[in-house]
């Protein structure tokens, strides 16, 4: 992975979602999402370190997961808008795209689940006799939901080959860090007997790198690792704060905190000029994923009780 494989990655995320943000404030896409702006670098270092066969499990918060992992932006487009050709038939949207695929089992909306679906999932890999591992991002909210904490006991205990990502935005919707959670994140996870560090997540190399580590001890068959990544959410933790003018960061934070942006800081290590054909060619690539959701067509509303259950019987 080079230095503008990663810049391009982080670039595609940040210039997607704000164009998804464009399209909730046109309509497009009903009823808000949660942007990933600010965090990119995490997202992009992670997956950069992933083989074909790995899986991952996301977050309400999950565009740029479901990107830096290879999902075509126009079907994501596409499932944001509810049509048809998108990554889940428009039945997903924001919180729930999934692609079987790329080994990407699914975002969740319900904070700190998907913990155990990716520690199941990598176990039942490694049962298999593959060599494959499991990632599974989360905000430091989950960091309080028992459901996290019992994968990590599961995952230590068995010693799954799965990567604990915990994405310290500083805040779980509103309430700082500080307020929620007693003692230390990566205390916590040492406390179950894996190796637990904190990371730069607004530098993408420093993510692949400690990523990178995490992998190839998973592969090795010798357990979970746990990695913090502090970063900064740019923007509003869902865009109804756009409307509702929720005051809870100061202006001053907000400065700080986006003076260090994951995409500069890749970008400042390459040309001028190679960075600049890359952002054009990402415009094109996005102008090109736009028009074909646009272009898309509606589900059926016929169709509305389709792809519930596994089994193929339509229920009535």
């Amino acid at each position: 992975m080079t230095s503008a494989d990663l810049y391009r990655t982080v670039r595609l995320i940040r210039r997607f979602e704000e164009r998804a943000i464009e399209f909730v404030r046109s309509g497009e896409i009903v009823g808000g999402i949660h942007p990933y702006l600010g965090e990119e670098g995490i997202a992009a270092g992670v997956c950069a370190a992933l083989s074909a066969d790995d899986v991952i499990t996301s977050t309400h918060r999950g565009h740029g997961h479901v990107l830096a992992r290879g999902v075509d932006p126009a079907r994501l487009f596409a499932e944001l808008m509810g049509r048809e050709s998108g990554l889940n038939k428009g039945r997903g949207g924001s919180m729930h795209a999934a692609d079987f695929s790329l080994g990407i089992l699914g975002a969740n909306a319900i904070v700190g689940a998907a913990g155990s679906i990716a520690t199941g999932a990598a176990w039942a890999l490694r049962q298999q006799g593959r060599d494959s591992a499991a990632v599974t991002f989360f905000g430091d909210g989950a960091m309080n939901e028992g459901m996290l904490l019992e994968a990590f006991n599961l995952a230590a205990l068995w010693q799954v080959p799965v990567i604990f990502v915990c994405e310290n935005n500083g805040y779980a919707t509103t309430m700082p860090v500080s307020s929620a959670v007693a003692g230390s994140i990566t205390a916590r996870a040492r406390a179950f007997g894996m190796p637990a560090f904190t990371i730069d997540g607004q530098d993408p190399e420093k993510v692949l790198e400690a990523t990178t580590v995490a992998v190839a001890r998973a592969r090795a068959g010798r357990g979970p690792t746990f990695l913090e990544c502090t970063t900064y959410r740019f923007d509003a933790h869902h865009t109804f704060e756009h409307r509702a003018r929720i005051s809870y960061r100061s202006a001053e934070e907000i400065s700080v905190g986006q003076s260090r942006d994951p995409v500069e800081i890749q970008g400042e290590r390459l040309s001028p000029g190679e960075r600049a054909a890359i952002d054009d060619e990402l415009e094109n690539v996005l102008d090109a994923a736009a028009g074909f959701a646009l272009g898309s067509a509606h589900p059926d509303p016929a169709a509305a009780l389709e792809y519930l259950y596994a089994s193929p019987e339509v229920p009535r």
